[in-house]
């Protein structure tokens, strides 16, 4: 085990404070080729960013990113078979799931084809009557309907059943998905998954939507080359709809790196132009009046697309994302934000229960977080899945039972892949369905088989953990002094952006320094002004920790000495340009 840095073994929230390991020569020659400030080599160092890779890394583009879409198993077969689909005039259904992923992928294929002179039928299924993926009863309505192709975003990979049905009937299906495949693949016209065993095109970072995009880019050059595009069909420019690959990109969680981070980068372009009305009215509605950052699409803007799916309307999302229309893209942002208001009381409620019963009940040296309620809107138990996550600094898993039956979300931390565990569950028989990635995993399961599955996952991640123990903990990029808390360094770090999953934002302790104020702010929030020992002042705070260790810490520490941990992000409240310290964590000197 690392020694703990600047001795933190156990900080107020009981974390362990490790400085994130840089090779200091690797530092050196960064500042020097790649022209950036110290503060940012090291922080690209820790990353795992090579001195060559800076350039890229720091000035992503799809010119020098994007791979060829052939690299991709089965991907030429599904190009081919939609290419077909439209020469031939049979009518094409999509099938998304009703996340952001599935949401943002769904659109796209819909403005992609809608853009060639094509009208797709787009199918969100329902989370509370339909459950997740791809249903027997959706695909043959849609083969009834008209459909001849049906493909299926951010679902499908073990579909097994639902996909035999369709074949039974004669639709064609074509799986477009990211999450974890088994090694026999569902019955379709084309699978395409980077993360299929036998895909070697290095790619299964992406999200659906990106896998969705190169599915477009590779439809569209099969489209150029049989002559479909002419001086009255004009070939579209897929570039316009990389805000909405950036979106579902950065709400699905996946490592911001390679073609990830080039798609968030040039997609937060095109958001900022306002092109997409649909994103403009979600963006009034979520009062964003600033340059569009990816803090932005996961927390305000991603939120809301997702709470139809949650708690509202499933098709609400990609209807809002699809639209051209202004007055229907303003009438459905709003909509969604009501959904959204909604969805936070909801999800305050279960969250109260599962903390109540996980404090009471769960078994400390457990790897997993385990909470299950019977009447829990299933809506939001990933949502709490992830805010257990985060109170308790080890994968969560919340489950919701309804008539027998129960549906779970897993969310995971960094080393404990939960999608393997729960894919684990599913091919030992415990599960009537199950799956995901290796931070976040879906399950259904039948109520008499929860203490059985519950002890399964533990045994399986236990297994993962290979005899260590978990621990929290928290990385760290450095120390600073109050003093050197300036729009300088933030100036300077913003070159490291977007931040976000494999790309986390810096987050430094700011060492010596004493609370001059604190008061509380908001709903449960801590606003602190700090001072330096050596110099030096700045505003603070610290989110939803009222109730806390940290918050008490904060709020009575006047006169001692702390090292405070956390993110530096600029303060432009009423014009203003200072910087301000987001507090994480905080450790008393004396």
């Amino acid at each position: 085990m690392s020694e703990a840095f600047l001795g933190v073994a156990s900080s107020v929230l009981g974390r362990r404070w490790h400085l994130r390991a840089v090779d200091e020569s690797a530092v050196t020659s960064m500042t020097r080729q790649a022209g950036v400030t110290d503060a940012v080599a090291r922080v690209l160092c820790a990353r795992g960013v090579a001195v060559d890779a800076a350039a890229s890394f720091l000035q992503p583009t799809l010119r020098d990113l994007m791979p060829d879409p052939s690299t991709f198993a089965d991907m030429d077969r599904a190009a081919n078979r939609i290419v077909a689909a439209i020469k031939a005039g049979e009518p094409i259904a999509i099938f998304g799931d009703y996340d952001v992923d599935g949401a943002t992928s769904s659109a796209l294929l819909n403005r992609f084809f809608r853009a060639i002179g094509v009208t797709p039928v787009v199918y969100i299924p329902d989370r509370m009557k339909e459950g997740y993926g791809p249903n027997a009863a959706a695909l043959q309505a849609l083969h009834g309907q008209g459909a001849r192709v049906a493909i299926t975003v951010d679902c499908g990979i073990v579909a097994f059943a639902p996909l035999q049905a369709a074949k039974d009937v004669g639709l064609d299906v074509i799986v477009v998905d990211h999450h974890k495949a088994e090694p026999g693949l569902p019955v379709a016209a084309a699978v395409v998954n980077p993360n299929r065993l036998d895909d070697t095109s290095g790619q299964g970072h992406l999200a659906a939507v990106g896998v969705a995009f190169l599915l477009i880019v590779a439809v569209n050059r099969a489209l150029r080359a049989a002559g479909w595009y002419t001086d009255m069909r004009k070939e579209p420019d897929l570039r316009q709809w990389l805000d909405i690959v950036a979106l579902g990109t950065v709400c699905d969680v996946v490592p911001l790196k390679g073609l990830n981070r080039a798609f968030v980068v040039q997609g937060l372009k095109v958001l900022g132009q306002g092109a997409n009305v649909g994103l403009s009215a979600l963006s009034r509605v979520s009062r964003i009046d600033t340059r569009p950052t990816a803090f932005h699409l996961g927390f305000l803007l991603g939120p809301r697309v997702n709470a139809g799916g949650r708690v509202g309307q499933a098709d609400l999302g990609t209807r809002l994302l699809s639209t051209e229309d202004a007055d229907e893209a303003t009438a459905l942002a709003m909509r969604l934000d009501e959904f959204n208001a909604a969805r936070k009381e909801i999800e305050a409620a279960v969250l109260f229960e599962a903390i109540e019963q996980v404090e009471t009940t769960a078994n400390a040296d457990d790897p997993v977080v385990f909470a299950v309620g019977k009447a829990w809107h299933p809506g939001v138990i990933g949502i709490v899945a992830g805010r257990l996550k985060e109170r308790y600094d080890r994968p969560a898993c919340v489950i919701a039972v309804d008539g027998g039956m129960a549906k779970g979300s897993a969310r995971s931390v960094a080393g404990i892949d939960i999608g393997r565990a729960i894919i684990a569950a599913r091919e030992a028989g415990l599960l009537m369905n199950g799956g995901g990635h290796a931070m976040a995993a879906g399950l259904t399961v039948g109520e008499p088989e929860i203490p059985g599955l519950i002890a399964f996952v533990q045994n399986e991640v236990q297994r993962q953990l290979a005899g260590e123990r978990l621990l929290p903990s928290m990385a760290l990029d450095g120390a600073l002094a109050v003093s050197a808390v300036t729009p300088q360094l933030i100036a300077d770090l913003a070159a490291v952006e977007p931040f976000g999953a494999g790309n986390e934002e810096p987050r430094f302790a700011v060492i010596g320094a004493q609370i001059a104020k604190a008061d509380i702010v908001g709903s449960g929030h801590v606003r602190c002004f700090v001072t330096g020992r050596s110099g030096g002042r700045l505003k603070a705070i610290a989110f939803n920790c009222v109730d806390s260790d940290l918050g008490q810490l904060l709020l009575t520490a006047r006169g001692r000495t702390l090292h405070l941990a956390g993110t530096i992000r600029a303060d432009t409240w009423q014009g203003r340009n200072e910087a301000q310290l987001c507090i994480d964590d905080a450790f008393a000197v004396d």
